[in-house]
């Protein structure tokens, strides 16, 4: 089953991309000191060891997006693309390297800098977020003053080393494996967890997984802001792309000049109370949507919100034993089901195929429900994945303290199945499984805890009330914690800036340009 699987944190643009398609913390005791240098092309200042300066110093060679992308309705006239050299373990940078690829929407106008963007994941490709999204940027007035630019952190999409540790045929067979919350079915779980991780280690070798996490992603932006030719980051996160740029922020809080950090992770936040308020969400989001449906006679959950959790117990509890049947000769797993019903939750543009899907699934099909899980999964057509989520499970293992201890792992089980019961097969007996990072096999590099960003100017976090997979008062919490100005974004969505929303949009870009907030924002 899926409920003890956190959700991967994609902005909900990148999440619309794909369905389109388809249908530091303060307790980093690694952490080194902060630069106070603002040269661009010096950034490694002169006091760290070991000499960085031959990756500050490098200069792009910047060509056609087509040769990094396949896919994309990207202005060609103002896009290009490049890969950048970084190394492996930034304390050997005589060994082995690691290529980042970037994407860039030049600016149109007179030119305040770059703006670095990330989409969350951990694992979303940022290229892919910019060839879905550069037309859409590219009319917008952000992008008059600033290269808007997206790259693939290491190891992810055009990025090399590539992240794989799961073979397609493998990945489709997880993805159709039923794990009951039985002593039988934790140990079964628990086994293929333990093996997906010595595959990792198999595939990728102990020093790229060691280094994979966001505390190196955050020394390769501090590179690519130099490369750029920028004396100061200017950042615009979403999702887990907040997480990123608040260890950015711990670690080089004197080299930022503007950050927006939109459906924040909260990187003080215990992960159990965290994944369990994340359940909780996208039980309210669920219910929200089943709101809307019972309006309509035909709504496959039925007329009565109330009973709307059931009656989707009902629907796809049964598919444990059966899978419904597809024209794809896979089927719909239960897994599939929650993971399509999942992906839809993330905003209500996605509502009507949840609806089409649920219907469908009512007459014993699951066509649309299953494309919308390959979306979420980044299965192409073709039957081949992106790594987004062999990315994920390897950044989250680097990133954060495994849970090991049987209490937790049975409250984490238990009250998530509690907090999400749309989410809950009915197999639960209060036992829970470790997963794959329990039985990681390098340690993790980073740490949660409060940031501490002592230097730092003022920068914008965004947060919307109903949102599904980052919720609200994690927001409130990040800007908080990094004095940062909160803009509230009422709705039901994952994410919200720059897609649209004059009353969001406008503000900010004239923060990024003219480095004043907008106080007390609140957008509905």
């Amino acid at each position: 089953m899926h409920l003890l699987r956190r959700v991967p944190l994609l902005s909900f643009v990148a999440v619309l991309g794909l369905l389109v398609a388809a249908c530091g913390s303060s307790g980093n005791s690694s952490k080194p000191a902060a630069s106070s240098t603002t040269a661009a092309s010096s950034s490694a200042s002169a006091s760290s060891s070991p000499d960085l300066s031959r990756y500050y110093d490098q200069k792009l060679n910047w060509v056609s997006c087509d040769k990094f992308l396949t896919g994309g309705d990207y202005p060609a006239d103002r896009t290009d693309c490049a890969r950048m050299s970084v190394p492996v373990d930034y304390t050997k940078p005589d060994g082995p390297q690691a290529k980042i690829a970037v994407f860039r929407l030049k600016a149109s106008g007179d030119k305040v800098g770059s703006l670095i963007t990330n989409p969350g994941g951990p694992g979303g490709s940022g290229l892919e977020f910019m060839a879905g999204q550069a037309k859409k940027f590219a009319g917008m007035g952000v992008s008059k003053n600033f290269d808007i630019i997206g790259f693939d952190p290491r190891g992810i999409g055009a990025s090399t080393p590539t992240i794989r540790c799961e073979t397609d045929k493998q990945r489709d067979k997880d993805r159709a494996t039923n794990y009951p919350g039985t002593q039988a079915g934790v140990a079964a779980q628990e086994a293929r967890n333990r093996q997906f991780a010595q595959e990792c280690k198999d595939k990728m070798g102990s020093e790229f997984l060691e280094h994979a996490g966001t505390a190196d992603v955050v020394q390769d932006i501090d590179v690519l802001r130099a490369v750029l030719g920028d004396q100061k980051l200017n950042w615009l996160g979403f999702s887990y792309g907040t997480r990123i740029g608040t260890e950015y922020a711990a670690k080089f809080p004197t080299h930022v000049r503007a950050m927006i950090n939109d459906g924040a992770v909260d990187p003080a936040e215990d992960q159990i109370d965290e994944n369990i308020r994340q359940n909780a969400a996208f039980q309210s989001a669920f219910n929200d949507y089943a709101a809307a449906c019972a309006r309509a006679a035909d709504c496959p959950l039925g007329t009565d919100p109330a009973q709307a959790t059931a009656r989707f117990q009902q629907l796809t509890r049964p598919l444990l034993a059966k899978p419904a049947r597809t024209a794809d000769p896979r089927g719909l797993s239960y897994g599939d089901a929650i993971t399509g019903t999942t992906q839809a939750l993330y905003s209500q543009d996605y509502w009507d195929y949840l609806t089409k899907g649920l219907t469908e699934l009512v007459a014993g099909r699951g066509d649309t429900l299953l494309k919308l899980a390959d979306s979420y999964d980044d299965r192409r057509p073709d039957g081949t994945y992106g790594n987004i989520q062999d990315a994920f499970t390897v950044i989250h293992c680097v990133d954060d303290t495994p849970i090991t201890a049987q209490a937790d792992v049975n409250r984490l089980d238990v009250e998530g199945r509690k907090a999400a019961p749309y989410r809950d097969d009915g197999t639960g007996t209060g036992l829970g499984a470790r997963d794959e990072c329990a039985f990681w096999p390098v340690p993790p590099t980073m740490s949660r805890g409060v940031p501490e960003v002592s230097g730092l100017p003022k920068t914008v976090v965004v947060s919307t009330t109903g949102d599904p997979a980052t919720p609200y008062q994690s927001g409130v919490n990040l800007a908080r914690d990094l004095g940062a100005e909160l803009v509230t974004h009422v709705g039901t969505q994952h994410t919200a800036s720059f897609d649209g929303d004059a009353c969001l949009d406008d503000p900010l870009t004239q923060y990024l340009v003219t480095l004043k907030p907008p106080a007390g924002l609140t957008c509905k």
